[in-house]
C-alpha cells in the first residue's frame, strides 16, 4: 500500500472549526497491517534521508518538528523510529521540563527560541512553548510563579498567548523555518494500558512518575486545553497534525509522512558548482592521479 497523501485527514491548518473529538486516537486510515505499514515506514526513513542530506548542503532552510502530547502516548519512541536514518550532525533534538530560575527571568518564549534549529537543520522540540498554553493553563498557579507583572495578567492572557504564538511563527516561516506541529492524540483507555504496563514491567519501571496520576485526573481540562490550543495555532505555515496515538506503529507512520512530503515541497537540490569551482576541482583530480 502506497502512503500517497495519507497525513492530509490528520492536517489543521485552519482551527475555527476544530473539535477534538472529531479525531480518533485508535484511527489506522485504510492500513489493516503492521507490517504492510512497518515496511512503508522504512521506506518513508529512507527518503528522509535523502532529503535531509540535500537539506543540509543546500543550507537555505531549517525545519522544526513540534511534538506535543498526553503522559505515554509516545513521543520519546515516535522521534526515535521516524528519525533513525537521519545524520546526527543536521539533527538536533531537545526536550522542555519545567523552566528553569534563568529562564523564568525571560519571557516564556526565550527559551525555546535559543534553540531553534541552524539552516539546513531539523530541529525536534518534545514539548515547547506550547506547555505555556497546556500545563499552565490547566495549573494557573504555574503562572502566578512566573514573575509576569500581575496587572499583564488578565482574562485574555491566552488569547493573547495565542496571538504571540501565532506572531512568532509567521515570522520563523518567513525567515525559512518550516514548522510542522503534531499532536498525539491518545485515548485516556490506552494511556491507562501504558500507564500499567510501565508499572508492571521492570524495564520500564523508570518511566513512571507519580506525577503521572496526578496529571490523569487532569485529564477532562487538558483536552480542553489541547483543543483551543489547536484551533487557535493552526495556520497554513505551522499546521497542526492531530496524529492517532493508540496505536505507535500507525502513529509513526503518519509523522514520517508528513515530514516526507514537507521537505520533497522545498524543492531541495545539492548546491550546483561554478566554472571556477569546477577548474578548481579538475586541477585537484589532475594532481591526484599524477605521479607522487
Amino acid at each position: 500500500m502506497k502512503t500517497g497523501k495519507l497525513a492530509n485527514k490528520y492536517r489543521i491548518d485552519k482551527g475555527k472549526h476544530f473539535r477534538l473529538k472529531d479525531f480518533d486516537p485508535a484511527d489506522t486510515g485504510a492500513w489493516t497491517s503492521k507490517e504492510n505499514a512497518e515496511a512503508a515506514l522504512q521506506r518513508e526513513i529512507a527518503r528522509t534521508a535523502e532529503l535531509q542530506d540535500k537539506l543540509y548542503a543546500q543550507d537555505n532552510w531549517s525545519l522544526l518538528l513540534i511534538f506535543q502530547a498526553m503522559d505515554a502516548a509516545g513521543k520519546d519512541g515516535a522521534i526515535k523510529h521516524v528519525m533513525s536514518g537521519v545524520n546526527p550532525q543536521g539533527c538536533q533534538v531537545y526536550s522542555f521540563k519545567a523552566p528553569s530560575e534563568l529562564e523564568l527571568q525571560h519571557d516564556f518564549l526565550w527559551r525555546t527560541t535559543r534553540d531553534l534549529p541552524e539552516r539546513g537543520h531539523i530541529g525536534i522540540f518534545n514539548r515547547s512553548y506550547y506547555e505555556e498554553v497546556l500545563v499552565v493553563r490547566v495549573h494557573p498557579e504555574i503562572l502566578r510563579s512566573q514573575k509576569t507583572p500581575p496587572s499583564l495578567v488578565g482574562k485574555k492572557i491566552w488569547d493573547e498567548r495565542f496571538e504571540d504564538i501565532c506572531c512568532f511563527e509567521r515570522h520563523m516561516a518567513r525567515s525559512g523555518t518550516v514548522i510542522r506541529k503534531f499532536f498525539l492524540n491518545v485515548s485516556k483507555k490506552e494511556q491507562k494500558k501504558r500507564f500499567l504496563e510501565r508499572l508492571e514491567e521492570p524495564q520500564k519501571n523508570w518511566k513512571f512518575s507519580a506525577s503521572d496520576v496526578r496529571e490523569r485526573a487532569c485529564w477532562d481540562d487538558y483536552q480542553d486545553a489541547y483543543e483551543a490550543m489547536i484551533r487557535n495555532t493552526a495556520t497554513e505555515h505551522a499546521p497542526w497534525y492531530v496524529v492517532p496515538a493508540d496505536n505507535k506503529w500507525f502513529t509513526r507512520l503518519v509523522i514520517s509522512t508528513v515530514i516526507v512530503d514537507t521537505l520533497e515541497l522545498l524543492d531541495l537540490e545539492y548546491p550546483k558548482v561554478d566554472a571556477e569551482k569546477r577548474k578548481q576541482l579538475e586541477a585537484a583530480k589532475k594532481q591526484l592521479l599524477g605521479k607522487e
